[in-house]
């Protein structure tokens, strides 16, 4: 009687459609999540837990916040946000580009650029039964 010592090699028709099956619901559920996510209207910039400008992104403009090791330069342009130009040794902020919503975190200089939906104007957080 011969025995498999690995697992690895009793491959079924059932174990490639079971694998098939979970990447088609992990790609599904990733381009869900990512297509409810709230367009964002409004550009908030914070530093050092504090929440410095909340900027439109139907105006187009640059902003300069300073950080413990200089100025960063933000831009809003075509309802997008980015770091344009930052002090910090590596930069990797200004490498993340436009987006139009998330958030692009400068560590050295401590700012937080975040797009999102504007909150200030709802009367709840959540609604509970």
């Amino acid at each position: 009687m011969k025995r498999h010592c690995s697992i690895l090699g009793i491959v079924t028709w059932m174990d490639k459609l079971l694998l098939l099956l979970l990447i088609v619901l992990t790609i599904t559920g990733f381009l869900l999540a990512r297509s409810l996510l709230e367009p964002g209207n409004v550009v908030r910039v914070s530093s050092e837990n504090k929440t410095l400008y909340v900027l439109s992104l139907d105006e187009d403009r640059t902003v300069l916040v300073r950080g413990p090791l200089g100025d960063n330069v933000i831009e809003i342009k075509s309802r997008k946000a980015r770091i344009k130009d930052a002090t910090c040794p590596d930069k990797l902020c200004t490498h993340q580009g436009w987006i139009h919503r998330g958030a692009i975190i400068c560590l050295p200089n401590r700012v937080v650029v975040t797009v999102g939906a504007d909150k200030r104007d709802e009367r709840y957080d959540a609604i509970l039964k």
